[in-house]
C-alpha cells in the first residue's frame, strides 16, 4: 500500500487509536525511546500500534489497550527504529532477496536499499525485474535502485547484457524503484557523456535519488565535475578528506563496513574529530558475505563498529535510520519512531553493545533473541536464471599460459596488488624471468596467475595476468563467477593445471566459487542463479562458503575474506589495475596495457 493510499483509508484509524477510541493491535510499554528525530533518549515511553503503523508515542498508552491488544513489556530497554542499509548488493551475500531478508531481519534490519547491478550485468532489465518482484513480497521494505552502469565501463569489458537511458526511464515507473544505482562511470559523467547524463536526467524527472560512486583519490576538478553531474551520495571514500569533501559539496557520505570493505574508522573522524554535522553521514554495508550475516550481523554490526570508533550511540543510530530515510525521501514512512510511520521497532538492552532482543516489523513481532518467528514467501526462479555459465569448450591448462615477447632475460610485468580490506588495488611493476617463452607464478615472491574467462557469450576468450597479495604457498587455484561487475569467471592460482581444474569444476556446477588444492576440489559453494546467488538458506550458503574460505587458508592465504577481494579484480571502475575479458586495464588512465613489456 502506498503512503497516499494508506492516509486516504486509515488516517482516522490512527487518530482514533491515539485518542483511545479504537484499541491498538500492539502496545509496547515502559521503554526508553531513542528519538532520533530530536536526538533524545526519553524514558518511560509507550508505543501504540494499529494496522502496521504507529498511532501514539508517549508516557502512557493504557488508553489504547483493549481486550485483544498484545502488550509487550520493554522493561526499561531501549526502543530503537528499525535499521536501514542505505547501499548494498544482495548478490554479494550469495543469497536471494528472500534469504537475505531471512538472515538480516533477526539482527534488526527492517529496510534495505539494494542495487542489483550484479544480476543486471548478467541478464539486463529482466534480471532487475526479477529482483524487484521478489523484493515486493518481503515483510520489510526492500527498495531497489535501478542499475546505471551496465557495462560499468563501456569499451573495457563485455557484459552479459546492457542497460541504457530507455531502460532506466522504464524502470523509474515501476513500484519499488527508489532511484538510480551507483553511477560508476565517473569518467562518463565528467566528460559529459550523453548516455550517462540521460540516465541521470530520467532519474531527476522521476524525482528520485541518483547514487554515486567516485573511487578516485583526486578531489580536484574531476571530483567537482562529477558532483556537478548530479550524484547525491557516495560510498567509495576511504579517507577522512573523502568524507569531508563529499559532505561539503552537498552529497551524503556513505560510510561502509561490509565483510571486506572497512571504511568507517578513517572517515568517521570527520564527525568525531572535526565536528561536521552527523546528519549528512549514512552507514551502509555495500557488500556482506553470508557468513558475516550469520556469524556477526548486519547493520547492528555496523553500529557496534561505528560506536567503537568514537560516535555517540544515538548518532550512530541516526546514521543507520533517519539519515538514510530522509536521503531517499521515505522519512514519512520509516526511519524514526513517530506517529504514521511503519511500526518498525527494536527492543535493545544496550545501545553500545547493540543487539536486538525483539524485532517488530510493520507491527508484527518477527524475531526474538536472534530467531526468526515468521514464514517468508516461497519464490521460484525461471529456468533462464539458472543457466548462465556459457563456455565454448572445456578449458585446458594451455588456456592459462602467459606468453612473453622474449624467451629469456628479465622482463617488466604489470601486476595487480591486492590491498586487504579495501576495494582499490595497487598497480605494481615487477621484474620477472620467463622460462621457455612463458611467465609462471612465483610463490616465493607471492605472485600468482590471474585469468578472466568470458562466460556470457561463449566467445572462448581467456585473458591471463598476474596478481600479488594472496600469499599462496601450495599448488592451488580458486575460481569464481562472482566477479564484479561483469561477472565473468575469474580464476587465480599457482599453476595452469589447477586453474583448469577449478574453472571446469565451477562451470559444471553452474557458477559460484571453487577451491582446488593439488588437483582436488576442497571448497565449493554452488550459486546457480545467475552464477551469483543460491536459493538455499543463509546458514547453508554460509557453511558452503566457509569451505571456500578454509580452502583459501589451506592454500596459504590468510587475508580477511579473500574471496571478496578476488571477486573485485575484474571491477574496471576502481583504481588502480584490473583485468577484463579484453585485457589488463589501467583504471587511472582508463586504457588497456600489456601484462608483460
Amino acid at each position: 500500500m502506498s503512503m497516499n493510499t494508506f492516509w486516504q483509508r486509515n488516517s482516522r484509524l490512527l487518530v482514533d487509536c491515539a485518542m483511545g477510541r479504537t484499541p491498538a493491535d500492539v502496545v509496547i510499554r515502559n521503554g526508553r525511546w531513542v528519538a532520533v528525530q530530536s536526538g533524545e533518549i526519553i524514558p518511560a515511553t509507550d508505543i501504540a500500534i494499529i494496522d502496521r503503523r504507529i498511532a501514539y508515542v508517549g508516557p502512557d498508552a493504557s488508553h489504547a489497550i483493549g481486550p485483544q491488544t498484545r502488550v509487550i513489556d520493554a522493561a526499561g530497554r531501549y526502543l530503537v527504529p528499525g535499521l536501514l542499509d542505505g547501499h548494498m548488493h544482495v548478490e554479494s551475500g550469495m543469497l536471494t532477496v528472500t534469504e537475505f531478508v531471512r538472515a538480516v531481519l533477526p539482527h534488526g534490519t527492517t529496510g534495505m536499499f539494494v542495487d542489483p547491478h550484479e544480476i543486471a550485468n548478467v541478464f539486463g532489465l529482466r534480471g532487475v525485474r526479477l529482483m524487484v518482484d521478489e523484493a515486493a513480497l518481503q515483510p520489510i521494505a526492500v527498495f531497489v535502485q535501478m542499475p546505471s552502469c551496465v557495462p560499468s565501463s563501456p569499451g573495457l569489458e563485455t557484459p552479459g547484457a546492457s542497460i541504457g537511458p530507455e531502460e532506466v526511464a522504464e524502470a523509474m515507473t515501476w513500484p519499488g524503484i527508489i532511484g538510480l544505482g551507483e553511477m560508476m562511470n565517473f569518467p562518463g559523467v565528467v566528460s559529459s557523456d550523453a548516455k550517462m547524463h540521460a540516465e541521470m536526467d530520467a532519474t531527476r524527472m522521476a524525482n528520485k535519488v541518483i547514487g554515486g560512486h567516485y573511487p578516485m583519490l583526486d578531489l580536484g576538478l574531476p571530483f567537482h565535475g562529477y558532483v556537478a553531474g548530479g550524484p547525491q551520495d557516495d560510498h567509495e571514500g576511504t579517507r577522512v578528506e573523502d568524507a569531508v569533501a563529499r559532505v561539503r559539496q552537498g552529497m551524503k557520505a556513505m560510510l561502509r563496513f561490509g565483510s571486506a570493505w572497512h571504511d568507517v574508522a578513517a572517515q568517521v573522524r570527520a564527525v568525531t574529530e572535526m565536528g561536521l554535522d552527523a546528519r549528512n553521514f549514512i552507514l551502509c554495508t555495500d557488500d556482506s558475505h553470508s557468513a558475516t550475516l550469520i556469524q556477526e550481523g548486519h547493520m547492528d554490526r555496523v553500529i557496534r563498529h561505528a560506536i567503537r570508533q568514537g560516535l555517540q550511540p544515538i548518532t550512530a543510530i541516526q546514521m543507520a535510520t533517519l539519515n538514510t530515510a530522509e536521503h531517499f525521501g521515505v522519512s514519512r514512512e520509516m526511519g524514526m519512531i513517530a506517529p504514521g510511520r511503519y511500526a518498525d521497532v527494536l527492543i535493545v538492552p544496550d545501545l553500545a553493545d547493540f543487539h536486538a532482543d525483539v524485532v517488530v516489523a510493520r507491527g508484527q513481532v518477527v524475531a526474538e533473541n536472534g530467531r526468526l518467528l515468521i514464514d517468508l514467501p516461497r519464490v521460484t526462479h525461471p529456468e533462464w536464471a539458472l543457466n548462465s555459465v556459457h563456455l565454448r569448450r572445456e578449458l585446458k591448462a594451455a588456456d592459462f599460459k602467459l606468453a612473453t615477447p622474449a624467451t629469456n632475460g628479465k622482463l617488466k610485468a604489470h601486476v595487480i596488488g591486492v590491498i586487504e580490506n579495501q576495494a582499490p588495488t595497487r598497480h605494481l611493476v615487477m621484474e620477472l624471468e620467463p622460462c621457455n617463452g612463458f611467465v609462471h607464478a612465483d610463490m616465493a615472491r607471492d605472485i600468482a596467475k590471474l585469468a578472466l574467462v568470458e562466460r556470457h557469450h561463449a566467445t572462448g576468450r581467456v585473458q591471463v595476468g598476474l596478481v600479488h597479495g594472496f600469499g599462496f604457498s601450495q599448488p592451488c587455484a580458486i575460481a569464481t563467477t562472482v566477479a564484479h561487475d561483469s561477472h565473468h569467471m575469474i580464476v587465480t592460482g599457482t599453476d595452469d593445471e589447477n586453474m583448469a581444474i577449478a574453472a571446469n569444476a565451477l562451470a559444471a556446477c553452474g557458477g559460484g566459487q571453487v577451491v582446488v588444492l593439488r588437483g582436488e576440489v576442497i571448497g565449493r559453494v554452488e550459486l546457480p542463479i545467475a552464477g551469483l546467488m543460491s536459493s538455499e538458506r543463509a546458514e547453508v550458503v554460509a557453511e558452503k562458503a566457509s569451505t571456500v574460505l578454509k580452502g583459501f587458508q589451506s592454500c596459504g592465504c590468510m587475508l580477511n575474506n579473500p574471496n571478496m577481494q578476488l571477486s573485485l579484480l575484474g571491477l574496471v571502475v576502481i583504481p588502480s589495475l584490473r583485468i577484463s575479458d579484453l585485457g589488463l586495464v589501467d583504471v587511472e588512465s582508463f586504457t588497456m596495457i600489456p601484462v608483460i613489456e
